[in-house]
């Protein structure tokens, strides 16, 4: 998978690939993280990108002239499944959308600043939006990283054991049921007998009876999907 990120500020974009799970999925070739700094798609002076709305009212907003110009010759090296928009009006991001995009080969995220983006490029470039929760960060750079880090440890071969994503909290529909490591027993808390048995048929059945009442009492909503 190759990710395009567009941004104004791509330093704040560059530690979560520098280290961890992401790291590792770039160092074995899984996936390919590029950042582009939309100011270098401007002829403006002081290489602006923003201008003030039309209409009047605070804050400004992204041109749509260089963002025309970065996806536009990314676009003519090759194709691309989706151009993202990282916007708190999005659609909320969640596991099944996740999977999807992570059986994906090419995708650009365009991260928003100031007040947004000139809404002609929503219409004409952007195929998705996605928001990480309803309220508003500064930039889209955050989200990106958040959206990249759930799709990335998705791939095969990104984690050790490519099981482990599969019974990951949201998968199904249903939050992950409790989980142990030694010591069995510390300051009396002791392991559930069921764990420490080996019957690996009943402790099945224990995680899963456990990850529905973990979701009815935590999360009744998701039952009802």
């Amino acid at each position: 998978m190759r990710i395009d990120i567009i941004t104004v500020v791509p330093e704040i974009l560059k530690s979560p690939f520098e280290a961890s799970i992401l790291k590792r999925a770039i160092d074995k070739g899984i996936v390919e993280v590029h950042m582009h700094n939309l100011r270098d798609y401007t002829d403006k002076s002081y290489n602006q990108v923003d201008d003030y709305q039309f209409g009047g009212g605070a804050g400004m907003v992204l041109m749509i002239e260089p963002i025309d110009k970065c996806i536009s010759t990314l676009k003519s090296q090759r194709e691309y499944d989706e151009v993202i928009y990282m916007t708190p009006d999005g659609k909320t991001l969640n596991q099944k959308m996740a999977n999807g995009l992570s059986l994906l080969n090419n995708v650009i995220i365009l991260c928003g600043h100031y007040k947004g983006v000139d809404q002609r490029v929503r219409d004409v470039f952007v195929t998705k939006e996605i928001s990480i929760g309803d309220y508003v960060l500064s930039g889209g750079e955050l989200g990106a990283a958040v959206l990249c880090d759930t799709v990335i440890r998705l791939i095969p071969g990104v984690l050790n054991n490519e099981t482990s994503a599969l019974t990951d909290t949201f998968q199904d529909n249903l939050l992950a049921p409790p989980v142990y490591t030694r010591p069995a027993e510390y300051k009396g808390h002791k392991v559930p007998d069921i764990l420490l048995s080996g019957n690996f048929p009943k402790i099945e059945t224990w995680r899963e009876d456990e990850a529905y009442k973990r979701t009815e009492q935590l999360r009744p909503d998701l039952l009802k999907d």
